[in-house]
């Protein structure tokens, strides 16, 4: 690997040339765009010297990113130690190195063009060469993805998915300073409008030079299609609303998820809900995620079958879930889409004081759907699941939310991701399963420990459990029992509970559908 600039160019230029994203003709425009960045005047190698260090890259730096990742630094490092990066931190790092991909990166006609050949031949041709090139331009950064931490947890429910997230940096107090202090600015509106393709990026707004989007038509409308940076699971994608309009959900909702599934049928797709505490993080602008991955919610069966007066060729039932989850299934989508009206209307204006469900209080509604959309052999599917954001005093957070005791492990609001069954959990979790881990195996006071206080009821609790944990088994322990806290946090959100007084419940709303 490089020991010095000139070698990292030709590095860089070469993992390009490996890439596809340049060709041979490429190479010296390459080099100087690259060059150009550095503030370098002049270039020791030549095309020869690219070539040969392309068929040296191995197919395993190539696909884990590492031979980019170690080019990268390089670079970094002589644009923080040369004046080029206001700051060495990880924003400016990361601000820089995407200009340098940018220059590297196909125009977005070139790839749009390329897609379209593909999608041609077969869509699923089409997103496999997609997903490879936003890794490729580093869009994608495979290399810290690779740090998130992943496990899979049994339960009654099925297997569901525990991330803990590592992939996003932590900004440095300096970069916090410097985005509080800078001018602001509404351009792009957020982070999902289309105006991010090639943005410089800011301190307070990532950089989007290497980033391309996909333009598809969804229900008459233009809607962009990409790849979510930090791909939670196996093609995470981001549809979204070319205008800047906020989400709703609604008959179009319905309409547009199943358009999407038609363009791609190996793709899932769903819609966050369109409330505080119950929607995504960015209710602002319209847009859906999807991909290429099958979640546990998707796997588990249908345990009440219900039949609806005018829909009997749409198959309905329960799910066993542990959030309230309605499955309409059959071959027709507009049949499909016309039921799920109906259950969102009902279930819009649907109270039921027995378990808490309010429709509205004081003009404020509480009932929305997440809804996700699939399909599977020769039918479709769409998963209706049930939601209420109504917040108490005992439960100023949610009622339907996770509740305080589980707050050490999982605070924030459930989305759609964690609805399906993955659970992304918060970066400190690492280090406090450390330090947590440490103390237990150590028989130290876990309550006198300010970082791990938070998590000794559940320790006890949980110990209780296990004849003995020790060095050899501590670790699938705390996983396991991660697992159990983020499958109760599940069993908050849900509506309906998991007894026999929730149950009926449900059943009460679905006989209200006929």
């Amino acid at each position: 690997m490089a020991e010095n600039i000139q070698d990292a160019v030709t590095e860089l230029v070469a993992y390009a040339l490996k890439t596809g994203l340049i060709e041979h003709e490429d190479i010296i425009y390459a080099v100087n765009c690259v060059i150009r960045e550095l503030r370098l005047d002049t270039y020791e190698g030549d095309e020869a010297a690219v070539s040969d260090c392309a068929q040296k890259i191995s197919d395993k730096e190539l696909g884990d990113g590492t031979w980019l990742e170690k080019t990268l630094k390089v670079m970094d490092d002589y644009a923080c130690a040369n004046g080029i990066c206001e700051s060495d931190s990880v924003v400016y790092r990361d601000l820089f190195d995407t200009r340098l991909m940018g220059v590297l990166t196909p125009r977005p006609s070139e790839v749009i063009r390329r897609f379209r050949q593909l999608y041609r031949e077969d869509p699923q041709k089409a997103t496999d060469f997609y997903y490879v090139f936003a890794r490729d331009t580093d869009y994608i950064r495979r290399y810290r993805i690779s740090k998130d931490l992943k496990w899979v947890t049994q339960t009654p429910y099925g297997d569901l998915d525990i991330t803990i997230n590592l992939s996003k940096p932590e900004k440095d107090p300096k970069a916090i300073a410097a985005a509080r202090n800078a001018k602001q600015s509404g351009y792009p509106k957020c982070q999902l409008c289309r105006e991010n393709e090639g943005y410089a990026g800011r301190v307070d707004h990532p950089a989007r030079e290497n980033h391309r989007v996909i333009p598809v038509t969804i229900q008459n409308s233009q809607w962009g299609f990409q790849y979510s940076p930090y791909v939670y699971y196996n093609e995470h994608c981001i549809v979204f609303n070319s205008q800047h309009i906020p989400m709703k959900i609604e008959h179009g909702t319905f309409c547009k998820l199943f358009d999407f599934v038609k363009q791609f049928p190996h793709y899932f797709v769903g819609s966050n809900a369109d409330l505080p505490i119950v929607g995504g993080s960015i209710l602002s602008h319209d847009h859906f995620q999807g991909g290429h991955y099958e979640f546990a919610m998707a796997k588990a069966p249908v345990t009440r079958k219900f039949a609806v007066k005018g829909f009997e060729d749409v198959k309905a039932g329960i799910v066993k879930w542990p959030m309230s989850v309605i499955r309409l299934s059959g071959p027709d989508t507009a049949r499909i889409i016309a039921l799920a009206d109906v259950v969102l209307t009902k279930w819009r204006s649907y109270t039921d004081e027995a378990v808490f469900i309010f429709a509205e209080t004081d003009g404020t509604p509480h009932n929305t759907i997440t809804p996700i959309a699939r399909k599977r052999g020769k039918d479709y599917e769409l998963d209706l699941v049930l939601r209420n954001n109504i917040t108490t005093t005992e439960h100023p957070l949610g009622v339907f939310h996770p509740h305080a005791q589980l707050h050490h492990i999982k605070k924030e609001n459930i989305g759609l991701i964690e609805v399906m069954g993955l659970a992304v959990l918060p970066a400190r979790l690492k280090e406090e399963m450390a330090t947590l881990k440490k103390a237990i195996l150590d028989g130290t006071d876990i309550r006198s420990d300010p970082e791990i206080e938070k998590h000794a009821d559940w320790v006890e609790t949980f110990s209780k459990k296990y004849d003995h944990i020790d060095a050899g088994n501590i670790d699938k322990i705390l996983q396991d029992e991660i697992g159990e806290v983020f499958m109760h946090v599940l069993e908050d959100a849900g509506v309906y509970k998991q007894t026999q007084e929730g149950q009926r419940a449900f059943d009460r709303f679905t006989q209200t559908l006929a």
